[in-house]
């Protein structure tokens, strides 16, 4: 049995992607096939994969440890690594470019910030990501408060026709306005 049926295998048997990359490690197969085995088995494309597994090599994979299975495993969906992709709708897409520019005019953004943000373009958590951006704000010195506040506004709106029983968004749609008419 080759190891991406053997991972969705494991998968369909509830387990998670951490603890599936565990398991086939643990059987003694190398680390790099297994995840390359569980992201495919996730549906997650040869290429997107390949990128993936490339960022977290030198640092994860490369030279394993003995008994540190089920770390790597946390770290490599901690990283984002067995995020699924879904593909977005047009009306998605615009507010993921109203997310970028948001971030630009931030004027910085910490780096686990961003990070989370990406996975939730990734994933189409379009939601979170939105709640995220509105509970921060534009830098002081570095920021554009007002471009920051409107194309929030924008997305919050392009995000409520897509949702529109969403009390989150509405709520955050709502202090977003208030803020742009403040900037």
């Amino acid at each position: 049995m080759n190891l991406a049926t053997l991972a969705r295998h494991t998968l369909s048997r509830g387990a998670t992607p951490a603890a599936t990359y565990a398991l086939l490690a643990r059987l003694g197969h190398p680390p790099l096939p297994v995840a390359r085995a569980v992201c495919l088995a996730l549906d997650i494309p040869l290429a997107e994969t390949t990128r993936r597994l490339a960022e977290c090599y030198d640092a994860l994979l490369a030279d394993p440890r003995p008994d540190t299975e089920n770390d790597t495993g946390e770290l490599l969906e901690a990283l984002g690594v067995f995020d699924i992709p879904k593909s977005l709708t047009d009306t998605e897409l615009a507010v993921v470019e109203h997310f970028l520019v948001a971030i630009d005019a931030m004027g910085g953004i910490r780096p686990g910030h961003h990070h989370g943000l990406q996975r939730w373009f990734t994933t189409g958590n379009l939601t979170a990501a939105y709640l995220s951006l509105a509970a921060a704000h534009p830098q002081p010195r570095t920021g554009d408060p007002a471009l920051y506040w409107t194309t929030l506004v924008t997305a919050g709106e392009l995000l409520a026709t897509t949702l529109p029983s969403d009390r989150r968004i509405t709520y955050a749609l709502t202090r977003c306005r208030a803020r742009a008419t403040q900037s």
